[in-house]
């Protein structure tokens, strides 16, 4: 079996953060960079992160009305920090796979 090395750099996800940076001012610049800083190191939190970050949006649904059906599209994108977030849940996955050899099946979609 291969082994995986894991080097998480915390910069190697700021391609999305200096692109906001170009388009004007981003008031929620600190928080996404803390978001994006957070650290997984403890088998617990990253299963309480990938618990508490879904991996579909849940509010995407069909609804029956009348006969006839309504999309509701994914509105999570709506979420100015959906990127990072993202980006946490992956890290957290990666963590449990390749840290702790757990498997993660159960966190995917």
């Amino acid at each position: 079996m291969a082994t995986i090395t894991h080097t998480h750099d915390i910069h190697s996800h700021d391609h999305h953060l200096v692109k906001r940076e170009k388009q004007g001012f981003d008031i929620l610049f600190p928080l996404r960079r803390w978001v994006d800083g957070v650290q997984v190191h403890n088998r617990q939190i990253a299963h309480f992160i990938c618990q508490v970050i879904p991996c579909c949006c849940p509010f995407e649904r069909d609804i029956k009305l009348w006969g006839k059906t309504y999309h509701i599209p994914p509105l999570c994108k709506l979420n100015p920090l959906y990127d990072e977030f993202v980006f946490l849940r992956l890290r957290s996955l990666s963590y449990l796979a390749d840290v702790c050899l757990e498997d993660i099946t159960k966190y995917i979609c």
